[in-house]
């Protein structure tokens, strides 16, 4: 094992975990939860979440507010250490390492899973540097010209920016931003890219210029996103992962996964009645 806690190496040369490694690799599968409960001190937010992702693939999380989809979200590149008194409990196994063992390093976690929040969150600099800035942290050795087109090209940007790359990211209209900021997510080279729902702000011809660029993407990284918006659940995901929040003895409210599968079949033919009774609207 290195000296250094520099694990995740995508060769999984890391001792623990390595056996259930190979194994995923085999299964294409990139994450695996197992009993993962998050909790902000003694408040249990989602409780015995258990499921598989696969690479290439596009998750959808839907389910009521309140429920721990954004929360579980932020479990996977370890957003939720920023917040005092989280707590992630169970296993959430990236290509078959803990990612929350002690020789894990979150900053490496959160490059190799990238995230883009609800609202843009463009640096207040060029549209040029917004893109350079995390290659430039973290001394990625590339043409960095080239770099810059190649990610404003994959985040459909490149023709609409290419003459102006000088100027401000704020400048941008809310759907060229939040692409803008796939660009620089996707600069990093990571393996998957967390959307915690994307298209809320923007307006409808926006957000299928992102939905369309989610399919493209999909076809490089493995997408997680969360959305209120069933219809883009449908629309966009190979899989989808309905939540609920339950009542305890106590009154108080957990989130808790109800039911998960292919897209088709969560919104064909659910298995659980909270499932179908959500999706036909009659809650939520």
């Amino acid at each position: 094992m290195p000296d250094e806690p520099v694990a995740l190496q995508l060769t999984h040369d890391l001792t623990t975990g390595r056996a259930q490694s190979v194994a995923d690799e085999v299964n294409n599968v990139v994450f695996n939860l197992a009993d993962l409960r998050v909790s902000y001190g003694s408040y249990q937010a989602i409780r015995q979440v258990s499921l598989t992702i696969a690479k290439n693939e596009i998750t959808a999380f839907i389910g009521p507010s309140g429920c721990g989809k954004s929360t579980l979200l932020r479990s996977f590149n370890r957003m939720n250490d920023l917040i005092p008194g989280a707590r992630v409990e169970g296993l959430l196994a990236y290509h078959g390492i803990d990612i929350y063992g002690p020789d894990v390093d979150p900053i490496e976690v959160r490059r190799r899973i990238g995230m883009v929040f609800q609202k843009p969150n463009v640096f207040p600099k060029s549209i040029y540097d917004n893109v350079a800035y995390g290659p430039r942290v973290n001394h990625i050795k590339a043409n960095m010209d080239d770099l810059v087109e190649e990610c404003l090209t994959k985040a459909a940007l490149w023709d609409e920016v290419k003459d102006d790359l000088k100027k401000s990211a704020y400048a941008l209209s809310g759907g060229q931003q939040q692409r803008l900021v796939i660009a620089r997510c996707i600069a990093v080279r990571p393996e998957v890219i967390l959307m915690d729902e994307p298209c809320a702000s923007l307006d409808p011809i926006a957000t299928a210029k992102i939905e369309d660029l989610m399919r493209q993407l999909a076809l490089e990284y493995t997408i997680i996103i969360v959305t209120h918006n069933m219809q883009q659940a449908a629309r966009v995901s190979d899989r989808t992962a309905f939540f609920t929040a339950e009542l305890d003895e106590d009154g108080i409210r957990h989130g808790r996964l109800v039911e998960y599968g292919p897209t088709r079949q969560i919104f064909s033919a659910p298995q659980d009645k909270r499932t179908e009774d959500y999706i036909s609207g009659r809650f939520g």
